[in-house]
């Protein structure tokens, strides 16, 4: 059995690809319903989309650095 706690973030990462996997779809949706009540055309509709991915992608990023640094810390 794999000890998967003394060999780093990236394999926390790789332990869980799988799981991670069902945020791209919920990042790309939500981030363009909320640009398509924002905007008209589709233009707009794709800029707001992207960076309201990126936003949501760096929150997560974020997020997931914080639970990261908590539970080493223990």
């Amino acid at each position: 059995m794999i000890d998967w706690t003394q060999l780093g973030l990236a394999s926390l990462v790789f332990a869980r690809i799988n799981e991670l996997w069902y945020a791209l779809p919920l990042i790309v949706v939500v981030s363009l319903v909320y640009s398509a009540t924002r905007h008209e055309l589709p233009a707009p509709i794709a800029e707001g989309a992207v960076r309201m991915a990126a936003w949501i992608s760096g929150f997560m990023l974020i997020g997931f650095a914080v639970l990261y640094i908590m539970c080493a810390m223990l």
